[in-house]
């Protein structure tokens, strides 16, 4: 199965370091994961090329329009050997998370629509969009970062994008850690400015390293994030030990970060 994704976008560039920086551009570089650029401003009507207009109704900005984005739709779906969801980023959406990640890593990928301005014209995405994703619970000038965040996350659980291949599995939100964050993590020297790595991690002792990593997950996601703990437990991911260590957490004032 080849996974492609078709971004239609009116900043195509802005995906260049993208698609040719960092480990994840193995994933684009090796095919495994397929980028085609359709720039929405080829699609444009008149002699500039115009995809926006103002709203019925009044009010500020400018509104998507409908016609460009479907030729363009209509170029993408002529050129694409199979058919793909249409998804459109917005604050309407589903949040991305771990799994709906997973789910697009596991896909032929989709057409990802970048919308600007006050938003796209409801018609053609009553029309043509069949799922509307968001970053949270903020607005973006566009929905170029929103598809390069979920390109990104996608091209990383890629086999052998990643230098270790067991790397994201230990990654926040991951089943592995029974969907918790990640515990903390240290490197050289030993000691930096006064601060001493932990001792289980010196000890060369893998059960009592992996008992110190369990605890400080489940420790860390009780403190920050209680909203996950709670899934996990519906979940029946935890064991009454790690309810014991999760609560003790919750009720111990949150420890000092002390500074040099």
């Amino acid at each position: 199965m080849t996974m492609r994704f078709d971004i239609i976008t009116l900043f195509p560039e802005l995906f260049a370091a993208l698609l040719s920086s960092g480990v994840t551009r193995r994933a684009y570089e090796s095919g495994q994961v397929q980028v085609q650029l359709w720039n929405l401003r080829d699609h444009g009507e008149g002699p500039y090329r115009r995809v926006d207009d103002r709203p019925y109704g009044g009010g500020p900005g400018m509104v998507m329009m409908a016609d460009p984005l479907f030729n363009c739709l209509q170029s993408v779906r002529s050129d694409r050997v199979e058919p793909a969801p249409v998804v459109l980023f917005s604050p309407a959406g589903q949040v991305l998370d771990h799994s709906a990640v997973s789910h697009w890593a596991g896909s032929a990928g989709a057409i990802l629509i970048c919308g600007r301005y006050e938003g796209v014209d409801q018609r053609f995405i009553d029309a043509h969009v069949d799922q509307q994703i968001s970053l949270g619970d903020f607005v973006l000038s566009g929905g170029e970062i929103a598809a390069m965040a979920l390109l990104d996350a996608v091209a990383r659980l890629q086999p052998g994008v990643l230098h270790d291949e067991g790397s994201h599995q230990q990654d926040s939100f991951n089943s592995a850690l029974d969907g918790l964050l990640d515990c903390p993590h240290y490197s050289r020297p030993e000691i930096w400015q006064g601060q001493s790595v932990p001792a289980p991690l010196m000890s060369g002792h893998h059960a009592q390293i992996a008992q110190w990593r369990r605890q400080q997950s489940l420790e860390l996601t009780a403190r920050v994030r209680p909203d996950l703990l709670h899934q996990a437990q519906a979940c029946g991911r935890l064991t009454p030990a790690d309810l014991d260590r999760a609560a003790a957490a919750q009720a111990a004032p949150a420890p000092p970060i002390e500074k040099p």
